[in-house]
């Protein structure tokens, strides 16, 4: 039986998630006390970094910048929502400080975070209280096959994103490409390029949350396959 020709593949793909963002401050905070409001009033897209998500995404760039990892991304693409936005561009102002030619960069719809419809910004307490059947159904689905009303499961999360890997694989084979997103994309992105079934996966989510502005790597083997060079790290940063 003839073996399928493995399509062409990055050098390397790295994705990182966006610095510290207003909700993800809010909601630890509220999620500390039980609190059934966070605050936050404007669209998830346009969250913003906190003053330490800036510095996480400076401490980023200024990392790339010294190519302690290796040679220089040729590319980046981009989630559209503001906390990625502005992570990316405090990464490349850290590279062209240094001097360093700058990537090609480019937006792409298929990066943004998770949607979650009708429960976007709503605290667990507040589903538990307001939402109690949807809070069940979480729970009895599990958190990849779950879809909030009006929302996506990781699973829809993961389908967008093969269909950006195929895009991304025919326009940046033989090249580096980095990905500015979000949690969710970085764990659906295992999911797909590790082939994790929903056991690993929940295996995985108990390893804890991706860390803000955390390295996931892959490298492309000799075989033309992506394989894992690391996962979630953030010594990096330095911020501790």
């Amino acid at each position: 039986m003839e073996s399928v020709p493995v399509p062409p593949r990055p050098l390397s793909l790295t994705v990182t998630r966006h610095g510290q963002s207003t909700a993800n401050e809010a909601f630890a905070a509220a999620e500390a006390v039980g609190a059934l409001d966070t605050g936050i009033t404007c669209r998830d897209a346009d969250l913003s970094l906190t003053t330490l998500g800036r510095a996480q995404a400076t401490a980023l760039g200024r990392w790339l910048a010294s190519r302690a990892d290796g040679p220089l991304p040729h590319s980046v693409w981009v989630s559209p929502y503001l906390r990625a936005q502005e992570t990316a561009e405090l990464v490349l102002v850290e590279l062209d400080r240094a001097g360093l030619p700058l990537p090609v960069v480019r937006t792409d719809e298929r990066l943004r975070d998770r949607e979650l419809g009708i429960l976007e910004m709503v605290t667990k307490a507040a589903i538990e209280l307001h939402h109690p059947e949807e809070a069940a159904r979480r729970r009895r689905l599990g958190e990849l096959r779950w879809r909030p009303p009006g929302g996506e499961s990781l699973a829809d999360v993961a389908l967008r994103l093969r269909s950006l890997l195929r895009d991304l694989y025919e326009t940046e084979a033989s090249r580096r490409v980095l990905l500015v997103a979000h949690d969710a994309v970085v764990v659906m992105l295992r999911h797909i390029l590790d082939d994790l079934d929903e056991e690993a996966y929940l295996a995985l989510e108990r390893e804890g949350a991706v860390g803000n502005a955390s390295i996931t790597r892959w490298s492309r083997t000799s075989s033309g396959q992506l394989k894992l060079d690391c996962y979630n790290t953030v010594a990096h940063l330095g911020l501790d």
